[in-house]
């Protein structure tokens, strides 16, 4: 299926004169482009109907089951490779060192700091 699709382009000033014809024309199908200073700056165009029924989810033609075994928990083989190797006492991976990301100094590193003239 071919479709064409006619595109007009217009200056803000002659939309502004004919509008109700542009919108007449934009709810047949056309395009109408609407520039200021010949660059393009708004497009208007017929709204497509609302669709009424529902939309189909998925492109399988039956339903798809989940299995039972998707809510299981991983093996620890599948899961290890995405943490790093070193853990604190508590078991708890440790990802970054409080106070030293985003540029903040942690407490035991602050130093006085000298004024500037």
């Amino acid at each position: 299926m071919v479709y064409f699709i006619v595109m007009i382009k217009v200056n803000i000033f002659e939309a502004k004169a004919k509008l109700s014809e542009y919108v007449d024309r934009a709810a047949k199908g056309e395009h109408v482009v609407i520039c200021k200073r010949n660059h393009p700056v708004a497009e208007l165009r017929r709204v497509e109907a609302a669709r009424t029924t529902p939309r189909p989810i998925g492109a399988l033609e039956e339903p798809f089951e989940v299995p039972a075994s998707f809510f299981e928990p991983l093996p620890d083989e599948a899961i290890n490779p995405f943490y790093p190797a070193g853990e604190d006492e508590g078991g708890h991976t440790r990802v970054a060192e409080a106070g030293k990301r985003d540029g903040h100094r942690s407490a035991d590193a602050k130093r006085p700091r000298t004024r500037r003239r």
